[in-house]
């Protein structure tokens, strides 16, 4: 799909900087913090737009938030079925400890939280920490 047909499909304007972003994030296979997106744009981009932005990426339902072993907070694009009435992202997340790569393991589901009462729970994050492929084949 492209960013226009996303933008259209999640009832957002299309802006250069939406337009931006949204690109960096269909070009990339693993999750990032918004100083990296920042850093992908270059100068001349305004943070507050970057951070309103990316606030609304997450509403929308077009990205997620990751968090990796130093719960550094990144951002990685949903699944097609996320919306801004349910995120479907409660997958685990692998963090490479050398390359610092944090990506999606959508075939593995974070187990549902019972037994809990008295408490609402808003978000279940799972990260599991290591090497990935690509830095093993590299040593």
């Amino acid at each position: 799909m492209s960013v226009d047909d996303l933008l259209r499909n999640h009832g957002l304007k299309k802006t250069t900087t939406r337009k931006q972003v949204l690109d960096i994030y269909l070009n990339t296979d693993h999750a990032l913090a918004v100083a990296d997106v920042e850093e992908a744009l270059g100068d001349g981009v305004d943070r507050v737009t970057l951070y309103r932005t990316m606030g609304t990426f997450e509403e929308k339902g077009l990205l997620h938030k990751v968090y990796d072993d130093d719960g550094k907070l990144k951002f990685s694009l949903c699944s097609s079925d996320c919306s801004s009435h349910q995120h479907h992202d409660n997958h685990l997340h692998f963090h490479c400890r050398k390359c610092g790569k944090t990506t999606c393991i959508e075939n593995v589901a974070v187990p549902e939280v019972e037994g809990l009462e008295g408490f609402d729970i808003q978000d279940v994050y799972m990260v599991a920490n290591g090497t990935c492929k690509d830095c093993i084949q590299a040593a």
